[in-house]
């Protein structure tokens, strides 16, 4: 975290510097702030592992953003052709994820993609009850999910 804050303050004195207070210019910076925090990793410890979480973040970001559009699509067909396709149902899915963070931010991005709603998680947080609206196949979407929390978790280890 300390990392991404510095990335921002960088960021920003470039765009203070320049007088440029576009949207580009902001980018721009924060690019040269994460150059300038990869040259820096070395020598300060509150930025170990910084400089790789921020590919890692933006791939995440991406699949995200992939399933997402699927996921608007094909509820969007299912509602516009007369005969529904769905077929609901609620699956048990086992976690990885073990703190509170971790298992509220899978959760969460659950609920987030349309056709899929986080319910419960069991009283040993290692179960993670989901409302699907389509359970054609219920191997597939597991294996979506743990995907989907996989991705999420690599974002803090």
């Amino acid at each position: 975290m300390t990392g991404a804050i510095w990335n921002l303050l960088l960021g920003l004195a470039w765009v203070l510097l320049s007088g440029d207070f576009s949207g580009l210019n902001l980018l721009v910076g924060l690019i040269f702030g994460y150059i300038t925090l990869i040259l820096i990793e070395p020598q300060l410890d509150a930025l170990k592992g910084y400089p790789a979480r921020v590919p890692r973040f933006i791939g995440f970001v991406g699949f995200f953003l992939k399933e997402l559009v699927q996921a608007n699509l094909r509820v969007a067909f299912d509602i516009v052709t007369p005969p529904w396709h769905m077929k609901p149902g609620v699956i048990a899915m086992p976690l990885s994820a073990r703190t509170e963070m971790e298992i509220t931010m899978v959760a969460n991005l659950i609920s987030l993609t349309p056709g899929t709603l986080s319910l419960d998680v069991s009283d040993d947080r290692k179960v993670l009850y989901i409302h699907a609206m389509f359970l054609d196949n219920e191997e597939e979407l597991r294996r979506n999910l743990k995907e989907m929390e996989h991705r999420a978790l690599e974002l803090f280890r």
